[in-house]
């Protein structure tokens, strides 16, 4: 079978930038899985209608159209049980929802708020003008308005993953001596904001910042290879 995966792109078609569809990215590589990742656009609603919504990343496994990135991730357990495990257990399953709920609820903001005006500059033109309409009405600010101090952005993010940073300081990994889909929601955002902004977010000698560059190297260095704006 074959599998197909639609990821956000920019302007520029190779360039993959989706905190979800990167999850879904180190899944793969983690289960040794070949696919074809096609670009997709804010705009191109039509291509992904078969999967009864409107956001990526969508998985194609076959004949099944999977949507959201924790119930592909689920599907690719399932489905292919042969493969390394994602999860390493039940336990591992449930401490990766937790990891996804306290990310998303407590730290992805802090991400939003740096990159945002920068996923804006790399769309193509019909994508802005939709991006931005969209973001403004959720957000009750125009884009330039929502990170007024990157500084003040940069320190409540620093803050907001000390609990990563205690639990890395004595491990290499969330879930112990390898990766799991545990690191792989975190790196999500990190490669998010890799390609599309060179902002530096953390310190060198942050142990986020060891785990990040780990993860970028893991499976062949399949992320580091990815099209980016970060310098290194």
């Amino acid at each position: 079978m074959s599998i197909i995966l639609y990821e956000l792109a920019g302007a520029d078609p190779d360039v993959r930038f989706s905190p979800f569809a990167w999850r879904i990215r180190m899944a793969l590589a983690h289960k040794g899985l070949d696919y074809e990742g096609r670009p997709w656009r804010f705009t191109e609603k039509e291509a992904i209608e078969p999967s009864g919504q409107g956001k990526v990343p969508v998985l194609v496994d076959g004949e099944r159209w999977i949507a959201d990135s924790w119930v592909i991730a689920d599907h690719l357990e399932t489905a292919y049980p042969d493969r390394p495990s994602l999860f390493d257990g039940p336990g591992g399953r449930e401490g990766a929802r937790f990891v996804q709920s306290w990310f998303e609820t407590g730290v992805m903001k802090f991400f939003a708020q740096l990159v945002i005006k920068d996923v804006h500059d790399l769309l193509d033109e019909k994508d802005r003008r939709y991006f931005r309409t969209t973001r403004e009405e959720r957000f009750g600010k125009t884009l330039e308005e929502l990170c007024p101090d990157p500084e003040a952005a940069k320190h409540g993010l620093i803050q907001a993953l000390t609990p990563m940073r205690q639990i890395l300081k004595g491990q290499a990994y969330l879930g112990g001596d390898a990766p799991t889909y545990m690191d792989y929601v975190p790196f999500g955002a990190f490669m998010w904001a890799r390609c599309v902004s060179d902002v530096q977010l953390l310190p060198a000698d942050d142990p986020v910042e060891a785990w990040r560059r780990r993860l970028l190297d893991a499976h062949d260095g399949a992320a580091r290879r990815a099209p980016c704006k970060e310098a290194a």
